[in-house]
C-alpha cells in the first residue's frame, strides 16, 4: 500500500519532504539585512505618512519570494516610489545614517519605462544585496526608484559624502552592472545640496 501511495505522489509531482536534498531545505543567508519600502503618493497625507515599510528579509530565497510577488516598477502609479534600505535605515535624508551622504542619480526616459527600467531595477537591487561594490559596499545605504511624469530616476545612495574612493568605484559598478552607453551619464548629488536647493536641479558634485 506504501509504495502504490508513493507511486501515485511521483505521478502528482509530490516529493516528501525528507527525500529533498539538505542543500534544497537550507535558506542562504545575505551578509545584511535589508528592507523593502513603498511610497503612494496621497496628497492628503505628509510625506512620511505616505512612506509604508512592506517587508525586510536576511535571506536570499526571502528576496525572490518579495521580487517575484512585487507589483513591477513599470506598473506604479505616477509619483510612486520603491526603495530597498540596509536594515531600519529609513529612504529619507533625514534618517541619521543619511545626512552625510548623497546618491547616484540616473535619469530614465519614459520611453524606457516598459523596456529598460525594471531591469535596471532589478539589477541595482542584486548589486545591494549581492555586496557587488566590494570594499565600497559599506557605503551603500540603498536605492530608490521613482515614477514621474517628465521621466523616471533611479538612485543609488551612499552613507558619507567625503568617502570619494568609495563613491566613484560605487558609480562605475552601477554604469558597468547597467551596462550604460559611455554618452548615458549618472550624477553624484549630495543629500545637503538637494535639501537647499534653489531650482529643480541639484548640481552635480561627480559626473560618470
Amino acid at each position: 500500500m506504501a509504495s502504490e501511495v508513493q507511486q501515485q505522489e511521483q505521478e502528482n509531482g509530490v516529493v516528501a519532504t525528507e527525500e529533498l536534498s539538505p542543500e534544497m531545505l537550507i535558506k542562504h543567508p545575505l551578509q545584511n539585512k535589508w528592507s523593502l519600502w513603498f511610497y503612494k503618493n496621497d496628497r492628503t497625507k505628509s510625506w512620511e505618512e505616505n512612506l509604508m515599510k512592506i517587508i525586510t528579509f536576511e535571506y536570499v530565497e526571502d528576496f525572490w519570494a518579495v521580487i517575484n510577488h512585487l507589483e513591477p516598477v513599470n506598473k506604479l502609479q505616477m509619483g510612486c516610489d520603491y526603495a530597498l534600505f540596509k536594515g531600519d535605515i529609513k529612504p529619507m535624508w533625514e534618517d541619521v545614517q543619511n545626512k552625510q551622504g548623497g546618491r547616484w542619480l540616473l535619469n530614465v526616459q519614459k520611453s524606457q519605462r516598459n523596456t529598460e527600467l525594471n531591469n535596471y531595477w532589478i539589477e541595482i537591487l542584486l548589486c545591494l544585496i549581492g555586496e557587488s561594490f566590494d570594499d565600497a559596499s559599506d557605503n551603500v545605504n540603498g536605492a530608490v526608484v521613482q515614477i514621474r511624469n517628465k521621466g523616471d530616476k533611479l538612485a543609488v545612495w551612499t552613507a558619507d559624502i567625503t568617502n570619494v574612493e568609495a563613491i566613484m568605484k560605487i558609480g562605475r559598478t552601477i554604469k558597468d552592472r547597467l551596462n550604460l552607453h559611455p554618452r548615458n551619464t549618472i550624477g553624484y548629488e549630495a543629500h545637503s545640496d538637494t535639501q537647499v536647493k534653489t531650482g529643480s536641479v541639484t548640481k552635480n558634485r561627480f559626473t560618470l
